[in-house]
């Protein structure tokens, strides 16, 4: 399925992979689907973010992969979402994880958006779960306001806004499923590496919102997607990943001052929520004080940055072992 060199191409397939080829294998036969189906000429690169696991093998053998770009240590998110719309040849660069696994028709409903809207610069598909519920997708800028109306119960109606059925201007959507204009990307200097992963792109569309672009929430594009943070061997790192960077954005677009009221008002929110799940069946009290802790104090744990420290030290070892390693990227 590659394209020749001197093709325009309009949209680039742009995936992420960290050690997940089950998942990245289905999310590329996805993207071939929509290759297919499309009328205009596109390519697909994929980043394997050092995973020595078969992963970087599997998508140079994949036919609708036309590029690999293989690490040689485990890097942040930012970087290698960055890294692929540099790279990208398209006008548009579609952000994928390997988790991510298109719908039919999602590429073309998201290229649509964009069309018919100059000034939007990011594009976000409606982001399901594998069991087909709905995952909450796009939101409000966060501030103490958001927090606030959080920690009172009204996160849904005040603070998400990937609802209704009709596509819509939002704050920022998660970048899981996110088509982006490459040439807007490049103007506010792509996405802020400071962020190892998580609230990397809050603040890119922070940063295109303030430069004039706008985001749009695309419900006729839809996205199964594998979301990770509350399960897995990694969750409490994945949580404190959450929570510094969390603080890192409030820091960065607001004042210390703020960063400390949203610090307290999620801890309070997680607080509450640890509280009623000792009441409820299936659902972890644990998950929700590590929240708590993670949210006043995330300087005092090991993060996801840390942990692919870790790792990157056993590559220059030599010790790494040829294993699913889920410290990084998605």
């Amino acid at each position: 399925m590659g394209v020749a060199r001197d093709q325009t191409i309009e949209i680039t397939y742009c995936v992420v992979n960290t050690s997940k080829p089950e998942l990245l294998a289905r999310g590329l036969d996805a993207i071939a689907r929509e290759r297919a189906a499309l009328p205009f000429a596109t390519e697909t690169i994929v980043l394997d973010n050092a995973s020595r696991d078969g992963s970087a093998e599997l998508a140079r053998e994949h036919a609708a992969v036309d590029e690999v770009i293989e690490l040689r240590e485990r890097l942040g998110k930012a970087f290698c979402d960055s890294e692929l719309l540099r790279t990208a040849r398209g006008r548009y660069g579609l952000l994928l994880n390997e988790d991510s696994e298109l719908a039919a028709g999602a590429t073309f409903a998201l290229h649509q958006a964009l069309e018919q809207r100059p000034r939007a610069a990011c594009a976000g598909a409606r982001l399901l779960r594998p069991d087909g519920a709905p995952q909450a997708c796009a939101w409000r800028f966060p501030t103490p306001l958001t927090a606030l109306a959080t920690a009172l119960g009204l996160h849904r109606l005040l603070v998400v806004q990937s609802k209704g059925t009709h596509t819509r201007l939002v704050d920022w959507c998660q970048s899981s499923a996110m088509l982006v204009r490459r040439d807007a990307a490049a103007e506010v200097g792509y996405l802020d590496e400071a962020f190892f992963v998580y609230s990397d792109e809050v603040d890119f569309a922070k940063r295109l919102r303030e430069a004039g672009w706008r985001s749009v929430y695309v419900p006729s594009a839809s996205a199964v997607h594998a979301e990770q943070l509350s399960t897995g061997a990694n969750a409490k790192p994945r949580i404190v990943e959450l929570s510094r960077n969390r603080d890192l954005y409030m820091r960065k677009h607001h004042s210390s001052a703020a960063a400390r009221a949203v610090r307290w008002l999620t801890a309070w929110t997680y607080a509450v929520r640890a509280i009623i799940a000792l009441l409820l069946p299936g659902h972890s009290a644990r998950r929700y004080r590590t929240h708590v802790s993670a949210t006043l104090h995330p300087e005092r744990s090991s993060g996801l940055r840390e942990l692919a420290e870790q790792y990157n030290s056993r590559l220059r070892a030599g010790s790494a072992p040829r294993a699913r390693q889920a410290t990084g990227g998605g």
